[in-house]
């Protein structure tokens, strides 16, 4: 029993639960683990266990001969000789129990579809598009038109997969119900399951006569155009989502919808985040000192920016309103924050060396200029002959 696996447990149920209790458990846990709805690593595992433990725990002879000797074969279900180990080995490659869609639609209405029929109208499959903007054309949004494929409702069916003046008729083998029942050998004995109708593939209709568009299937390809309007202020990597603009649905459903993923290139001169626009502003020493009024660049255009005296290096300044707008709220404009950096020259001329050794020594300041390099010094000997 030590070695054995424990389907109370995988069922998390009291050894004395109710056969009520136990389908509860195994309705939940298999629609918490089904591999077409649970892609976690380990789901697709935990499923078959599950299933195990309920195909034992739900038959009275087979629970009776687990409680007693640990395996529902009873004393011969040690050893590896025919236990459920190997009886489920192939579990979900369609074969020794139908697949993963047979034990689901046992309990939930088939086809993995979660309780939804076969015949029922389904929306179509979403699209995604990728759509490249300017730094100001995600600010100010725009308005443009877009080109994909996609499938859509064949025009000239309708979308019935019949060709016109003809119509589809109830299928003759699942008699519109779009599954049939299918029986099974399996190490428990005959099993009977519920699969998709392989005559009318689930949609309960039979087409005698084809659309020569469609050939059938009453969805063709499409070059779709739509006239989509981006709102100012979205960023690299949101996403816009327009309805209906995906893929024809089944059975007449709707189609699905289209998710717009926005590429924004970076600006040359700004960076944004969210709303707000941060610029880096390089002013002299001058400026810095005595204070300016001076132009500033914003996606907006150039404003004017008052410096005061005595500017610092790394001082920020707001700009209210020259940020870019929340998309979500478009009246309401972000700021523009401007980084200033105070310049220091690289070369000076003389007059330049002249009026800052002067303001050194306004300062009080003593101080001894580095000389220039041995080409310099050489040089200016040469001029002094």
């Amino acid at each position: 029993m030590a070695d054995q696996k424990d389907y109370y447990e995988t069922l998390g149920v009291s050894r004395d639960a109710s056969d009520d209790e136990i389908k509860k458990a195994f309705r939940r846990l298999s629609k918490q683990y089904h591999p077409d709805i649970n892609h976690e690593p380990g789901a697709e595992q935990k499923f078959k266990d599950i299933n195990e433990a309920y195909q034992v725990l739900s038959d009275p002879q087979k629970r009776a001969a687990y409680d007693q000797y640990g395996s529902a074969d009873g004393p011969q279900g040690f050893g590896g000789q025919g236990g459920y180990s190997q009886g489920f080995s192939n579990f979900g490659g369609g074969q020794s129990f139908g697949g993963f869609d047979d034990i689901f639609s046992q309990f939930f209405g088939g086809g993995g579809q979660g309780g939804q029929s076969a015949t029922s109208p389904r929306q179509g499959a979403d699209l995604q598009y990728r759509m490249d903007l300017t730094f100001e054309e995600a600010v100010f949004g725009k308005d443009t038109k877009i080109s994909y494929d996609r499938e859509a409702m064949c025009h000239t069916c309708g979308g019935s997969g019949a060709k016109p003046g003809t119509s589809p008729v109830t299928c003759s083998k699942c008699h519109g119900s779009g599954y049939i029942q299918v029986q099974r050998n399996t190490p428990l004995g005959a099993m009977m399951t519920r699969q998709v109708c392989d005559v009318c593939n689930g949609t309960g209709k039979e087409i005698k006569e084809k659309c020569p568009t469609c050939h059938g299937t009453g969805h063709e390809k499409q070059r779709h155009t739509i006239d989509v309007k981006v709102p100012g202020g979205v960023e690299d990597g949101q996403q816009m989502r327009l309805r209906d603009a995906g893929e024809a649905g089944a059975n007449n459903g709707p189609y699905g919808d289209l998710f717009i993923v926005f590429r924004v290139a970076p600006s040359d001169k700004f960076e944004r985040d969210g709303s707000t626009i941060y610029f880096k502003l390089p002013i002299s020493f001058a400026q810095a000192a005595l204070g300016d009024t001076i132009k500033v660049d914003t996606v907006h255009g150039p404003v004017e920016l008052k410096i005061p005296a005595g500017t610092q290096t790394a001082a920020k300044f707001r700009l209210r309103g020259k940020g870019a707008p929340n998309p979500n709220r478009p009246a309401s404009i972000g700021d523009q924050i401007v980084t200033v950096t105070v310049k220091t020259p690289k070369t000076l001329n003389q007059k330049q060396k002249d009026a800052l050794m002067a303001f050194a020594a306004a300062s009080g300041e003593d101080v001894t200029p580095h000389e220039g390099s041995l080409f310099d010094r050489v040089k200016d000997a040469f001029k002094g002959k």
